[in-house]
C-alpha cells in the first residue's frame, strides 16, 4: 500500500485500454496547464464499479473515471453527474477532488469520461500496511475522523451549494427498495430463499425520512485516502451514486461497511475491513457520536441497516451476473454469489431481530 489515489497501479487490464494519443489530445486543448507531454497511463486495480486510472504528462498529474465495459444498469455510472457533483460540493466541502474536464464526445474515447486531481494518500482497506504497527488509540482516532466527516457532509447547505436539483428526496426510499428489488430480479443467476421475504419486508416498513442532506452512498473507509500516519483523512472517492437524500440512509451504509469482531464470520468474510481490529469504535458508539455531531435525533436505524445489507447483496448480484454472462473476465468476481447469499441471509436475520 503506498501514497496513491486508491492503491498500487497496474498495468491497464485486458479489454479496459483505451487511445492514449486520443487522450493526451483532449486533454492538451481543454486542461489548463496541460504539459502536453508523452502519457504514462496505469490502472488502480481497486473498486468494482467505474474504471479508474492514473495519467502522468511530465510532472502533471491527474485520474480518469470512466464507466465498464457491457450493458450497465439505467442511470448507472453517470460521469457528467459525478463530474458536476464534485465541481460543485469541492469549494464547500474540500475533501472531494476537484474535477478538471467532463468529456462526451464519443470520438475521443468512445464514452463519457471526467479528468480530476490526483488526491494523495493511504487507502486503509482491510489491513494496515506490512510492518506499520496502529495503537488502539490510532484506531479510535480514525473512527471519530470518519464519523465526523460524515457529519460534516451532511451539515452542508446543499440549497447554498447550488445542489437542490441535485437529487429528490421526497420518495426516495420508496423508490430505493423498488429499485433495487426490481434490480435483484432483471441480474438474478441463483436462487436465494430469503429474497422474497426480504423484498416484501422492505416494502412494508419504509419509514418516513424526518430530514434531507447531500449523502455520498459508499461511504467506507477503502473509498477515503488517509495521510500517511493515519491521522487524517485528506479525500473522499468514488461519488457516483451521491444525491441528496434521507442522511440515516447514508449513515446505515456506513454502518454495514463497519464490521465489528463479534459479527459472524460469514459477514465478516463477505465484508472484509480493518474495523474488526481493537480500537475501532462499535457501531453504536458511531452511532452516538454522530448524533452529537450532527444534532440530530437518531430513530431506530432497523430498515435501513436491513436495507443497506440488501442493497450490497444487489450490488454484488450485478457484478456476478456480469462474470457470469462473460461481460468481464476479473476473476475476482466469479465467487461473488456466496457473498450475495450471505448478505442476504443477514439482511434477513436484522429484519427478523432488529439486532444491528
Amino acid at each position: 500500500m503506498n501514497q496513491s489515489q486508491y492503491s498500487e497501479t497496474i498495468p491497464i487490464r485486458k479489454g479496459e485500454e483505451f487511445n492514449q494519443e486520443t487522450l493526451r489530445s483532449f486533454l492538451n486543448e481543454h486542461v489548463d496547464g496541460f504539459p502536453n507531454k508523452p502519457l504514462e497511463v496505469k490502472q488502480y486495480p481497486t473498486g468494482v464499479s467505474n474504471l479508474t486510472y492514473f495519467i502522468r504528462s511530465g510532472e502533471w498529474e491527474a485520474v480518469m473515471r470512466r464507466p465498464p465495459s457491457g450493458p450497465l444498469p439505467p442511470k448507472a455510472h453517470d460521469m457528467k453527474r459525478e463530474s458536476d457533483l464534485l465541481t460543485k460540493l469541492h469549494p464547500v466541502f474540500p475533501l472531494v477532488p476537484k474535477p478538471y474536464v467532463y468529456c462526451n464526445d464519443p470520438e475521443v474515447l468512445g464514452e463519457p469520461f471526467y479528468v480530476m486531481e490526483r488526491k494523495h494518500g493511504v487507502v486503509l482497506d482491510y489491513k494496515f500496511p506490512a510492518g506499520f504497527t496502529a495503537s488502539k488509540e490510532l484506531c479510535k482516532e480514525i473512527s471519530y475522523a470518519v464519523v465526523d466527516a460524515l457529519a460534516q457532509l451532511h451539515s452542508v447547505d446543499y440549497e447554498k451549494a447550488d445542489l437542490a436539483n441535485f437529487g429528490h428526496p421526497n420518495g426516495f426510499l420508496e423508490r430505493q427498495v423498488n429499485g433495487w428489488i426490481h434490480r435483484y430480479i432483471k441480474f438474478k443467476t441463483d436462487e436465494i430463499p430469503y429474497f422474497e421475504p426480504m423484498a416484501k419486508w422492505l416494502v412494508d416498513h419504509i419509514p418516513s425520512s424526518q430530514y434531507a442532506s447531500i449523502i455520498h452512498n459508499d461511504y467506507k473507509l477503502n473509498n477515503m485516502l488517509l495521510s500517511k500516519e493515519f491521522k487524517q483523512i485528506e479525500a473522499i472517492l468514488d461519488w457516483e451514486m451521491a444525491t441528496i437524500a434521507d442522511p440515516f440512509f447514508d449513515l446505515a451504509c456506513a454502518l454495514g461497511y463497519w464490521m465489528e469482531e463479534e459479527d459472524p464470520d460469514y459477514l465478516k468474510d463477505s465484508l472484509p475491513t480493518v474495523t474488526t481490529l481493537p480500537g475501532f469504535i462499535k457501531r453504536k458508539d458511531f452511532i452516538q457520536r454522530y448524533a452529537v455531531k450532527t444534532g440530530k435525533d437518531i430513530p431506530s436505524l432497523t430498515f435501513y441497516m436491513v436495507f443497506t445489507y440488501f442493497k450490497l447483496a444487489v450490488v454484488l448480484q450485478q457484478i456476478y451476473y456480469r462474470w457470469k454472462v462473460g461481460q468481464t473476465k476479473d476473476e475476482r468476481f466469479e465467487t461473488f454469489i456466496k457473498k450475495v447469499k450471505n448478505l442476504m441471509y443477514y439482511a434477513y436475520e436484522v429484519s427478523e431481530t432488529g439486532n444491528y
